[in-house]
């Protein structure tokens, strides 16, 4: 997958969403993702933290196809067994999961690998490892993930001019503080509440790739 998308990675990471069940409700996970897919995401990352390895593999199988009929790409989180076994399109690792050589060598060199930063330092190396993205964040306070650290707009904007490989941005990004990023050097924005948490899945989904755009384009 990553030679299909290789040319136009960049622009395929505008606006990434990042699955999370904590704002379901009687929703399904199935059902909020294509409300965002129909909204205008560009990319989708499945996280799932408690699920066992059989339903996680039928749910990533499942929200791949539904990805792959919009034209996105689909990457699993964390779970590198499941991304090669479901031959998923790409697999995104932290800091504290697989070293990003290591999972380059189990997806092969036609995945996508997307790993996360938070400093120059780790992003160079991750670039040098086979990374074809970073996730750079937490860029604002957000409550998603307990042991986000801070990553400073000078620091985004270093780790952008170190870097050739596309960065998205994540961590606490709304609609309303998105256009903060103007100027760092990112392709586009990560996010899950802003997307998930919002009750009209759809119309925030609209509005923020719209802003994001505009980001992008430094306006």
């Amino acid at each position: 997958m990553k030679a299909d998308w290789r040319e136009r990675l960049a622009d395929s990471l505008l606006l990434y969403a990042v699955t999370d069940r904590h704002w379901l409700g009687d929703r399904t996970l199935y059902d909020v993702v294509r409300e965002s897919l129909d909204g205008g995401v560009t990319f989708l990352q499945l996280r799932e933290k408690d699920l066992d390895d059989a339903d996680f593999y039928e749910e990533a199988v499942r929200l791949q196809e539904m990805a792959r009929s919009y034209g996105i790409p689909f990457v699993v989180n964390d779970n590198v067994d499941i991304a090669v076994r479901m031959d998923a399109d790409g697999v995104h690792v932290g800091q504290s999961d697989m070293e990003a050589g290591d999972v380059r060598a189990l997806i092969g060199p036609d995945k996508i690998l997307g790993v996360s930063a938070q400093t120059v330092e780790q992003a160079v190396l991750a670039e040098q490892r086979g990374a074809d993205y970073l996730g750079v964040g937490a860029v604002f306070p957000t409550g998603s993930k307990d042991d986000a650290e801070d990553v400073s707009f000078e620091t985004l904007k270093a780790i952008c001019e170190a870097v050739s490989i596309p960065v998205v941005a994540i961590g606490g990004i709304t609609r309303d503080n998105t256009p903060e990023l103007a100027g760092s050097g990112i392709c586009g924005i990560a996010v899950i509440s802003a997307i998930y948490g919002q009750p009209d899945i759809y119309g925030a989904t609209v509005s923020l790739k719209k802003v994001t755009e505009e980001m992008v384009r430094g306006k």
